[in-house]
Parts: C-alpha cells; structure tokens; sequence
C-alpha cells in the first residue's frame, strides 16, 4: 500500500510535469530548416527517393542527407499528417504549434521511459512498479526545456533537431535493450525469430538516422569487441584451446545481430562521407584544435552540466568506499566507468563529423546529446543503486534528502512556465498571410517566419508559402517578405 502510494505521487509529479513542457513547447516558433525538409527542397529530394544512397555506392554521388533517409521520411510524414488531423478540433495556425509541442513531449517521455527501464534494470532494482517510478522520480527533473536547457538539453527548442538527434537516441536505446538485458541478468541472449526479424528492421530505422546514433553504435561495439576478446583471453590463459565464439550474454545469436548493426553503422558511415551538407573549410588538425575550447565553453556555459557531473563523481566515491562488496555494486561502479569511456571516446571521434558554421567549435548541446543521455544514466543507476543500498538510516535518509534538493535544483531552473522566445510574433504573421488577399504579403520583420532569418526577398518564401497552403494555413500559395 505504501508502495502504491508512493507510485502514484510519482506519477502525479510526472503528470505536472509533463504538463508544464508541453506549454513551454506550445510556445516555440517553428525553425528554419522544417519547411525544406519536409516539403522537401530540391537539395532534399534525392535523398527521399534513394533511402538506402544507391547513388552513392554505384557512382559515388554527392547530395544532402545521404544515411538520414528515416529521420527525413518520419519527419515528413509527421509533418503532413498530423497538423491535418489536429485541424479537427483546431485552427490550421494551433495544430502547427501543438503537432510540435506534442512530438518534443512525446519523445521526453520515451526518453524517460526508457532511461528508467535501464537503471532499473542495471541496478537490480525491484521488478515491481515502485523499482520503475523511482528511476523516473531521479531522472524526469533533469530534463530541461528552458532552465539549463543551453547546455543539456534533451529535446530541441528547434523541432526538427528532436526529430534529428533525440529521437534517434531513443530508437537506439530499443535497439540495444535487448543486449542490455542479457547482460544485465548474464543470460546468453536468445530472441523468438519474429523477435530477431523486428529488431534488424528496427536497426536499418536507426542507424539511417544520422552521424550521432552511427558515433555511439561505434562505442558501444568497441567496447563489446573488448570484452569478447578478454573472455577469449581469459580461456585461453587458462589451458581452454578450442574457444567457442560465444561466451556468456554474448551468444551466437547476439554475435549475429550486432555484427549486422556493425555492418550497417560501418555502411552508413561510409554514405555520410557523401553528404553535401558536410564543410571541408577545415583540415581534421584544425578540428581538434577547435574541440577544447568547445569543451570548456560548453561546460561553463551554465552550472547544469556541472552539477550533474559532480554528482556522477560523488556517487562513484559513495559506492567505492560506503556501500557493502557485491556482485550487483561492481555492475553499477563498471557502468559508470563505461559511460566516462564512452564520453572521452565520443568527444575524440567529434572532430571527424566535420565543421557546421551554427557549431563554431564543435560541442553543443545537440551534438553532445550521447553523452548528455548516458550522464542520465550514470547519475540515475549511481543514485538509485545508493537510495537502496546505503546501511544505515542516517546515512540513507541524508543521501535522500540531498538527492531531492538536487532534484527540486533542477526542477525550480526549468520551472519558468513563460520561455524567453515565443511564437506569438511567428503567429500573428501567419495570422496576416491567412486574412491577406494578396499573393505577396509584407510580414513583421521583428521575429523570424519559418525560417532562421528574415525574408527580406519573398521569392527566398516560395517552399514556405506552399507548405502553408498544405497545412490549410491560407486558401492559395502565397510569399511574404519582411
């Protein structure tokens, strides 16, 4: 009974929560690069009719987008169906902000969903429903929409950067649940076929998604190749000399399966070396010179970060020196190293991803959002781990006090119902462009209109005023400058 209790205070507090994003989502102005990708623009549109870069294997073609088919295709599809449908019970202009506001919820709440799922599990926490609502008290707080959003945010301000980076992450974080299971719970990992049939599609989904999944498909593989090789080490050393492939966790079948995600990331790494969108305005030299002054601008750009990876460290020394020997705080403790690993490891690779004018020195929230997610999990597993593990009361109850100022830190920054950029601007112009009878549309040119800077030309406006007419937003294609 009191674990029910506690279980629905939990959720109560997600509830409000959950409530509070979706408004400030509500309140953000449509980005600039929604528009071209969803319409699509002409230097989009190959990629939607070669999903898998045949162009690029056969004759060495260059063209946007060439290993992120599936976000540009769930995007388009999102996009030209779920504002229409909305339109039943709200204005063409409302169902553009809510479709928006409803994916970046969405996707905070898989996110958490599944990060709580993880530490969890890797904590051997109760399989009852209060172990899962404790991982979710310790983790949704953390993720921000305003406070220290700059720094770790999950979800992107600019939508089409959630469906680009966090969303992928989460498709990812399925992918690999399997894995982490039988690893968890050191079970060799056999799967029913439709199971294995589904979790390969699921993988061709994921790894077309972009460099950020393929970086982190790259980690987790280099890691598993380690400790393969060790236990083979192991054996050997001890006089075994006919090694079997598979060995503990890792059975055959889970040697199949991720070496057709290896094969995958390694193919669609190779199609990204094809994208028109990369910049060779710098040699790699010249990224790595530019990637500590990212680190360091990027950790001191707000306290967030900062605290949160403090607490990692913390709860790292609480674990080596308070908590009791166990087979279960050796996993937490190897998890917390891995995800240090992890983090150097990304941060080395950052460079060879290539140079973007809008990421001056390379780190920013979006392009860290691996790292970002598995300090999540690091502070999440840590924290649990010593909620449930700490001997005596005083020390226990201390621990859980502090956790929860840490939490109500994090909650009071990102607590601001009101963001500091609105849409109110971006709708009252497409309110204009709606009411107007003329083709061409003089609009405000205090805020931007689907788009990253002003119209001051209203042909620049054409993909824009067509995608506008889609979404029922004006009666007939129209331009607009500003």
């Amino acid at each position: 009974m009191k674990q029910r209790y506690w279980s629905g205070l939990v959720i109560l507090l997600l509830l409000l929560d959950t409530l509070l994003t979706y408004r400030q989502n509500y309140q953000l102005p449509l980005d600039g690069d929604l528009v071209p990708t969803i319409f699509p623009a002409p230097w989009y549109s190959q990629v939607m009719h070669d999903p898998f870069g045949w162009a690029v294997l056969t004759r060495q073609e260059v063209y946007a987008g060439t290993n992120r088919f599936f976000a540009h295709a769930g995007m388009t599809l999102y996009w030209k169906q779920v504002p229409l449908l909305l339109q039943a019970f709200l204005s063409a202009i409302d169902s553009l902000y809510v479709a928006s506001a409803l994916f970046n919820v969405a996707t905070q709440l898989v996110l958490i969903g599944l990060l709580a799922a993880y530490v969890r599990l890797g904590a051997q926490g109760e399989r009852t429903g209060w172990g899962f609502w404790l991982a979710v008290l310790l983790l949704f707080p953390l993720f921000q929409t305003s406070g220290f959003y700059e720094q770790m945010g999950i979800t992107n301000q600019a939508i089409t950067y959630t469906f680009f980076y966090a969303f992928p992450l989460a498709l990812l974080l399925l992918v690999l649940w399997p894995f982490y299971r039988a690893a968890c719970r050191n079970e060799p990992l056999h799967l029913p076929l439709w199971q294995c049939v589904l979790l390969v599609l699921l993988m061709v989904v994921t790894v077309f998604n972009g460099p950020v999944v393929v970086a982190s498909v790259a980690i987790v593989l280099l890691v598993v190749g380690v400790y393969w090789l060790r236990q083979q080490i192991g054996q050997w050393r001890q006089g075994i000399r006919q090694l079997p492939l598979a060995q503990g966790w890792l059975s055959g079948q889970a040697l199949g399966l991720l070496a057709i995600l290896g094969l995958l990331s390694v193919y669609s790494l190779y199609l990204g070396r094809y994208n028109a969108e990369n910049s060779d305005t710098h040699t790699l030299k010249q990224l790595y010179e530019l990637l500590p002054t990212g680190i360091y601008n990027s950790f001191m750009l707000q306290t967030g970060l900062q605290v949160l990876i403090g607490v990692v460290l913390l709860n790292g020394q609480l674990l080596r020196h308070v908590v009791p020997t166990s087979p279960e705080r050796s996993r937490v403790l190897l998890a917390l190293r891995l995800v240090g690993l992890f983090s150097v490891v990304y941060l080395l690779l950052l460079p060879f991803g290539g140079y973007r004018p809008y990421r001056p020195y390379l780190v920013r929230g979006d392009s860290i959002l691996p790292i970002i997610v598995a300090l999540l999990f690091a502070y999440g597993i840590s924290a649990y781990y010593l909620l449930r593990h700490l001997r005596l009361p005083v020390v226990r109850w201390s621990y859980a006090a502090a956790t929860g100022l840490l939490l109500l830190y994090f909650a009071k920054a990102d607590s601001n119902p009101v963001m500091p950029r609105t849409n109110e601007c971006e709708r009252w112009a497409l309110d204009q462009m709606a009411q107007s009878p003329e083709p061409v549309v003089r609009v405000s040119n205090e805020c931007n209109v689907l788009a990253w800077g002003p119209m001051y030309d209203f042909h620049m406006s054409e993909l824009q005023g067509k995608m506008l007419h889609y979404w029922r937003v004006t009666p007939a294609p129209k331009q607009y400058q500003q």
